[in-house]
């Protein structure tokens, strides 16, 4: 399951003490100054001319001509390769940026989100990604993002007993003691976007050569350059201009990108809860419901006496297909009679969390895509997602510098 400014400084501030000098004596204006209007002894006129000249009028204009300016970028989706994008554009765009991110889901993530418990939000739990696979390309490939999130602590090598782990040699895992979605939050933290939750965009039409994109609530909004990062189904769902960009052979690449579906449960417990399992997470084979459970504070390496411990269950692939349209109520109380089979006599939760995942990992990615989709160059729109490369931490990496390289010579 593995997703395998400087402060500024002032000279009176420094060790609290300031240097006094002698007073400056003003020259007295020459014939000439003295002559023109605005000017005088006491430089008054100087101000007043300012002001005149500073007139509210100037002031929009100004503002309007800066707006004008600044190129507005929007990033949808604010799960890993939607928030690297953001991270990496804010990187390479020197100019003035005006940076938005959209995302339909409340809380960023994506499918690398930590939910907390209402009750204590110390208490977390991963019901996506579980940990990170790197392999020996990628420890190379993607060296810089590796030692970048271990240097900050937000990985940390999974060192917690995994049961039924399937280890190939050279290959290292690890864990977000955070929760996986502070990876998703870090990328978006160094992208300084303005981020947007539940807005679920529905039509993009080009205007007067921007990007005009509308969501279902509020009013559309004109972007310059636009990065889509959700599901490939999403995308084809989308109306308006973008309808007629899309080629048909774009359309069946993208109508062949597939899913599995699954669903995520989630149980918070009081502090002081045991749950005396010898593993922090365990892959199960035998069960028709349930493929893996995992102690998520254990597999963290965060227990403590001040919080409860957290639970997660997966589903497999086929009991997520089956029972994808039922409710979360009835999937979770059939999720929970299996799981009591499993690991008999568990305390009661404090509080659950049903996670449904349509569109769980890519079985099947856009064939010929180099890690992403260019839908149109001028102004930008562009693809990107696990949907252009493979379902785990290196693959949204790819998918996101691709992006990068598509848009290099037009940011």
């Amino acid at each position: 399951m593995g997703f395998g400014a400087h402060p500024a400084s002032s000279s009176a501030g420094r060790g609290g003490l300031s240097r006094s000098r002698p007073p400056l004596r003003a020259s007295p204006p020459s014939s000439a100054q003295a002559a023109r209007p605005g000017h005088g002894p006491d430089g008054r006129g100087d101000k007043v001319a300012a002001r005149a000249r500073d007139t509210p009028s100037l002031r929009r204009r100004a503002s309007r001509e800066r707006a004008a300016a600044m190129l507005r970028v929007l990033v949808v989706g604010a799960g890993l390769t939607g928030s690297l994008c953001a991270a990496l554009l804010r990187k390479a765009i020197a100019g003035p940026l005006y940076l938005a991110l959209w995302d339909r889901a409340g809380d960023a993530g994506g499918r690398m989100i930590t939910a907390k418990s209402p009750h204590d939000p110390r208490c977390t739990a991963d019901l996506g990604a579980q940990y990170i696979t790197r392999t020996p390309h990628y420890a190379k490939k993607h060296q810089e993002f590796y030692e970048e999130l271990l240097a900050h602590g937000i990985l940390e090598p999974l060192t917690s007993p995994i049961e039924g782990m399937k280890v190939q040699e050279g290959d290292s895992n690890f864990v977000a003691p955070q929760g996986i979605s502070s990876i998703v939050k870090h990328y978006l933290k160094k992208s300084g976007a303005e981020i947007f939750f539940k807005q679920c965009v529905t039509q993009i039409n080009l205007r007067n050569n921007k990007w005009e994109v509308s969501k279902e609530t509020g009013s559309p909004e004109q972007f310059d350059l636009v990065v889509l990062t959700m599901p490939a189904p999403q995308i084809l769902e989308l109306q308006g201009d973008i309808v007629n960009f899309i080629s048909e052979f774009q359309r069946q690449q993208l109508a062949s990108v597939s899913y599995s579906s699954r669903y995520a449960l989630g149980l918070f417990y009081e502090a002081g809860m045991k749950i005396d399992v010898p593993w922090a997470g365990q892959y199960i084979s035998s069960n028709p419901c349930i493929r893996f459970i995992s102690i998520d504070n254990k597999k963290r390496n965060i227990e403590s006496s001040e919080f409860g411990p957290s639970l997660v269950i997966h589903t497999t692939v086929p009991f997520g297909v089956t029972h994808l349209e039922r409710s979360e109520e009835d999937v979770q109380e059939l999720i929970s009679q299996q799981l009591e089979a499993i690991l008999p006599g568990l305390p009661q939760p404090v509080a659950t969390k049903c996670q449904k995942w349509r569109y769980s990992q890519v079985t099947n990615s856009a064939a010929n895509c180099p890690g992403q989709m260019t839908l149109h160059l001028h102004p930008s729109l562009v693809c990107g997602g696990d949907g252009f490369t493979h379902s785990n931490f290196d693959g949204c990496i790819a998918s996101a510098l691709s992006v990068m390289e598509a848009l290099k010579n037009h940011i």
